[in-house]
């Protein structure tokens, strides 16, 4: 008797560069919440803008309601599309005003290559730890651990950083 469940796969094989990033903002102060509710339709624009290589996003994944927590996953057709996008608006402007106040949130990100690599950082994230930093050890986000692009051992320049995000600028 036929299984009446439709199991499906995907062929990845069109795209051998592929780079899936889980993106999180959790909350850690009552104005937190603001911040978050505030960055949510910002952040659906830009991917609705369908920026030069994203192939598909999903905004607005719960992780935990207490503390709150809310997540995304973005599709890139290669790590080059991604670090090129980081590198402009609206995302640079994101960035530079996050690391000048978290305004009561901590942000984490997991980048995860077709061909294997992995990397992750966190930025003012509160405890309990997630992702990664539940079973690897933290390091300081400075020198080669600074830039995705080293963190992934990737060959090729770390482009240069936008005014005000560089380490250098942040040390």
């Amino acid at each position: 008797m036929p299984s009446p469940v439709n199991r499906r796969s995907v062929d990845l094989s069109a795209f051998p560069d592929l780079v899936v990033i889980y993106l999180g903002m959790r909350v850690r102060t009552l104005a937190g919440i603001k911040t978050l509710l505030g960055l949510g339709p910002q952040i659906d624009k830009a991917g609705a803008g369908r920026p030069e290589g994203l192939l598909h996003f999903e905004n607005n994944i719960i992780y935990r309601v207490f503390p709150l927590h809310l997540g995304m996953r973005w599709y890139w057709k290669d790590f080059a599309s991604m670090e090129r996008w980081t590198r402009s608006e609206p995302h640079r402007i994101w960035w530079q005003n996050f690391l000048r106040s978290s305004a009561g949130t901590g942000f984490w990100h997991e980048v995860y290559c077709m061909r294997g690599e992995m990397e992750g950082v966190s930025v003012a994230v509160n405890l309990p730890p997630l992702g990664f930093q539940a079973f690897a050890p933290g390091v300081p986000g400075r020198g080669p651990m600074f830039s995705a692009r080293k963190r992934l051992n990737l060959p090729g320049e770390v482009p240069a950083e936008p005014a005000g995000v560089s380490e250098a600028e942040l040390s």
